[in-house]
């Protein structure tokens, strides 16, 4: 008995702990309400597709910085219905979708689903890295409600959209857009929109559309499904957007352009030539 209550007593003095330590993360956590002011600019820092830090700056300074009124209403829809249905209803946790991935994770006993709102993705993108642990998903969830205490939806939606990932180094529609479709994010049509949001989930390997055009284009078409559903789009918007290809032809001029880079700096480091 004097055993069983000398490890109660170690786990529970554990759990004080941990619960202190918790408290004082989310004490130290920056504040999020300069950011209602959509003037404001905050410098962040992003990887490459090498794992390498780099600055970025969220706001107007960033020269990709699209702001709400640029933003296509299509492209706003598209990533609602592709990454969090709920978000107009929400107040930054969707606590039954929550629920589900917890169920889900001690299932698998891995973090294999996240659950994360828009709100969440957010902050996680604003203030926190990608760990998978239980303290950065509590400070995660903390930074959510914050946001949405002190922002408007709409400027959580252009925040993200502003600092989703699309690319090697593609940060933002902004970019992103120029960098699939060479055109601004106000010229975006219903397609390309869903297009860019069907790559969300991941860029850099299941959604890179280098190499999962047909994968990308499929999970667009039932993007453009649920704006269809949503009433986002008209029956005609939505015939025209399906019968739509999108012109991603810059995109495999940047696949030759990159190979032919390679071929170039391989000849001159074999033969010395092309310099």
């Amino acid at each position: 008995m004097k055993a069983v209550r000398w490890l109660a007593t170690i786990i529970l003095g554990g759990i004080a702990l941990y619960v202190i330590s918790i408290g004082i993360a989310l004490y130290r956590l920056p504040p999020v309400a300069a950011l209602a002011d959509r003037r404001a600019n905050l410098t962040i820092q992003v990887k490459d597709w090498r794992g390498k830090l780099h600055p970025f700056v969220v706001g107007p300074q960033n020269p990709w910085w699209t702001p709400s009124e640029s933003i296509p209403t299509e492209m706003k829809w598209a990533v609602i219905v592709a990454e969090d249905a709920n978000f107009y209803r929400h107040e930054g946790i969707d606590v039954k979708a929550l629920k589900n991935a917890i169920k889900y994770d001690l299932e698998k006993k891995r973090f294999a689903r996240g659950a994360s709102t828009i709100t969440q993705q957010t902050a996680k993108n604003l203030f926190l890295t990608r760990d998978k642990t239980i303290t950065r998903k509590i400070k995660e969830i903390y930074l959510a409600r914050r946001l949405e205490q002190e922002l408007t939806k709409g400027r959580i939606i252009e925040l993200y959209l502003n600092i989703v990932e699309l690319g090697p180094m593609v940060y933002g529609i902004g970019h992103g857009s120029r960098y699939y479709f060479d055109k601004p994010a106000s010229a975006l049509t219903p397609r390309e929109c869903a297009f860019l949001a069907a790559m969300l989930p991941g860029p850099r390997k299941v959604y890179n559309p280098y190499r999962h055009l047909d994968r990308v284009l499929k999970r667009s078409d039932m993007i453009l499904g649920q704006l269809r559903q949503k009433g986002v789009l008209t029956e005609a918007e939505y015939r025209q957007a399906l019968a739509e290809i999108p012109n991603i032809g810059g995109m495999q001029k940047k696949v030759d352009q990159s190979f032919a880079a390679k071929a170039r700096r391989f000849f001159r480091d074999l033969f010395g030539v092309f310099r």
